[in-house]
């Protein structure tokens, strides 16, 4: 079978896996791991090989860009302590815990090459939590966290694994000597990912060819990471910060006539490099076995096992006692949060804790490790079984917990929403309030219907319909310009802009102004 021919046969498999756990309710990270685990060991099974130094350019880079796309900072600001807490402190004792405890298990393994190990299993991954809970509508503020989470942990993780890298092959370890390093990769990255995306966005403004937009996004996105990686700064944080460069002004000066098919192919992208990765991540298991020493196997494992009961107790530990001092401070001082949102409760700190699914992040920063680095295969073993325990433990049991604890809030996104259509309706009306023509009527009646998800039709005469188009403009602008203000002045989350800002562009593609 040749290599298109296998991946193809893979990709069926995949989205059939996926079809699969839909229907039965349960993640599909998880049915696709399980299923690359069983389709390793199939005689002539095919298989996904992907080189280890690109695994992570092209599995997360994309993936965390698109997240990053859509996360709200005003969401992130108004939890930046529980998701602060994670990023740092629980990626820390994670990897501080697992690094003990392997050198307890294996005490001739460096203390670097423990801390090593223990950066690859810290960061947990947000696909497979979202993928359970956003079905069930948990409460905003339990999303916010995870994904905020999930778009910084790497960056932690990975910074701490790229030293201890170098501290077990130099041999030695000096922070004063490294700690003007880190300090300046985390800066670079910053300063990096804000003058990239703008970098970007002066590109843009001048392709208005659609497919050659689209391919420029998904270039510019790999290049953004390449970059950033080959001159020393964190891949994580410098697509994290353009992503957020492009998403606070992107939506200004990219047309709905590339907006609409660039939001479809990058759904249809995200989609494919997830089952691509999850089932990538089940595929490794036979290499990784077979090239394990017969006697190794047994202690390997037994190892592996521990790790991830670590990595699952730690995460645990952490949170529910930060989750107690938060509830705490709040009986103490009151809880007034800047807009409506959960309250901190017993319940949410679980769902939390137990949302720890690790992804392909770990996966793919063990594999690239040297032939020759100290227990090479007990990491690369390791870091499988953390990934598929948490995905198979906690993954099918997510969906369960949250419903046990029955978690709701008051649809926070959905009101902003409301309120934003509302907002954005007035202003497009007060834009042609003093046209009284049957044409501003007909804009009027239009932008009134297509609010409320109805349709509206425009007269065929081009006299009228070129009338038409320039009020429909001229009030497609105000209502842009007002829920652009919304979301700039912190009323609207980004999660209820990207929603109107979607119902906008229909508008405007149905009004055919073509942004040109």
């Amino acid at each position: 079978m040749g290599e298109l021919e296998r991946l193809l046969v893979l990709f069926v498999a995949a989205v059939i896996l996926a079809a699969a756990a839909r229907r039965v309710g349960a993640p599909y990270p998880v049915f696709l791991a399980l299923g690359g685990v069983l389709l390793a060991f199939l005689p002539g099974a095919p298989s996904l090989t992907v080189p280890p130094e690109l695994a992570l350019a092209l599995f997360v880079a994309p993936v965390l860009l698109d997240a990053a796309y859509d996360a709200s900072l005003r969401d992130l600001r108004d939890n930046w302590l529980p998701v602060t807490s994670l990023v740092i402190f629980a990626v820390g004792f994670t990897t501080a815990a697992v690094a003990v405890v392997v050198h307890e298990l294996v005490p001739e393994m460096p203390w670097a090459v423990a801390i090593a190990l223990g950066a690859i299993v810290a960061p947990p991954g947000a696909v497979a939590a979202t993928a359970v809970l956003r079905p069930l509508r948990p409460p905003q503020r339990l999303l916010t966290i995870l994904e905020g989470e999930s778009l910084l942990n790497d960056a932690s993780a990975l910074l701490i694994f790229r030293l201890a890298v170098v501290a077990a092959t130099a041999h030695s370890f000096s922070f004063a000597a490294v700690a003007p390093t880190f300090l300046l990769a985390v800066a670079g990255s910053l300063v990096a990912g804000v003058a990239l995306g703008w970098g970007i966005l002066r590109l843009m403004e001048r392709v208005h060819h659609v497919p050659t937009s689209i391919i420029l996004q998904f270039v510019s996105t790999f290049g953004v990471w390449i970059f950033a990686e080959h001159i020393g700064l964190s891949g994580v944080l410098t697509t994290v910060c353009c992503a957020i460069t492009l998403a606070r002004k992107a939506p200004e000066q990219v047309p709905a006539r590339i907006r609409v098919p660039s939001y479809a192919v990058w759904d249809t992208v995200i989609f494919a490099l997830n089952v691509l990765a999850f089932i990538f991540i089940g595929l490794q298991i036979r290499p990784i076995v077979e090239s394990m020493e017969a006697a190794h196997r047994a202690p390997y494992f037994a190892v592996a096992g521990a790790v991830l009961l670590t990595v699952i107790v730690v995460r645990m530990a952490w949170h529910m006692s930060f989750n107690a001092a938060l509830r705490w401070r709040h009986h103490r001082y009151g809880f007034h949060p800047p807009r409506p949102m959960l309250r901190p409760t017993v319940g949410s700190g679980l769902v939390i804790s137990w949302a720890g699914m690790r992804g392909i992040v770990s996966l793919a920063a063990a594999m690239p490790l040297p032939p020759g680095f100290p227990y090479r295969d007990l990491i690369l073993l390791t870091a499988f079984a953390v990934v598929l325990g948490t995905l198979v433990v906690q993954g099918l049991t997510l969906k369960r917990l949250l419903v046990a604890l029955g978690l709701q809030d008051d649809d926070p996104v959905g009101r902003e929403v409301t309120a934003a259509r509302e907002r954005a309706l007035r202003a497009a009306l007060a834009s042609v309030a003093d046209d009284r023509s049957p044409i501003a009527e007909l804009v009027r009646q239009e932008f009134t219907a297509r609010l409320a998800h109805g349709r509206a039709e425009c007269d065929s005469n081009p006299a009228s319909r070129a009338a038409y188009g320039d009020l429909h403009g001229a009030a497609l602008s105000a209502a842009r310009r007002t829920v652009l203000a919304m979301r700039n002045n912190d009323e609207i989350s980004d999660d209820a802009f990207h929603r109107v800002e979607e119902e906008m562009d229909w508008l405007e593609m149905a009004g055919g102004r073509n942004g040109q």
